[in-house]
């Protein structure tokens, strides 16, 4: 027999065994929704990311420099630990929230420098303000 997706309006068929959990949710489709909002807050952010990492290729020199792998162990560090701060304290946590956000950090960051690569494409060296000056 096919595995049916479940019901989002059914009630619970598992639960966990640590006494001390508390569900956030009646049904499925409430903590859907819930994921649905913050998804929207995520995807915002990521979309203002963006346009900073767009704006970052008028600073580098070359394609060495736009992939910047000091700078992405840095970030990757960087998230690691706000995701240990941000973990969830009630309900038991999240284990392996680190792991999932550092995964996703890479999965992103790699996205965004391959966009990168292509702004830095469209950019041009600023000459020195002493070729400016010749030039006028």
């Amino acid at each position: 027999m096919a595995a049916l997706e479940p019901d989002p309006q059914g009630a619970p068929v598992r639960r966990f065994t640590d006494p001390d959990y508390r569900p956030l949710a009646a049904n499925l489709a409430q903590l859907r929704r819930e994921i649905d909002r913050i998804d929207e807050a995520v995807v915002k952010l990521l979309a203002e990311r963006a346009m900073y990492v767009k704006d970052a290729a008028r600073f580098k020199r070359d394609a060495f420099q736009v992939t910047a792998p000091a700078r992405q162990a840095q970030v990757f560090e960087h998230v690691r630990e706000l995701a240990r701060r941000h973990a969830p304290d009630f309900n038991g946590g999240f284990e392996g929230l680190p792991d999932v956000v550092e995964s996703a950090y890479r999965a992103l960051v790699a996205g965004y420098i391959a966009c990168e690569q292509n702004h830095f494409g469209r950019t041009e060296t600023i000459p020195p303000s002493s070729e400016l000056q010749d030039k006028q």
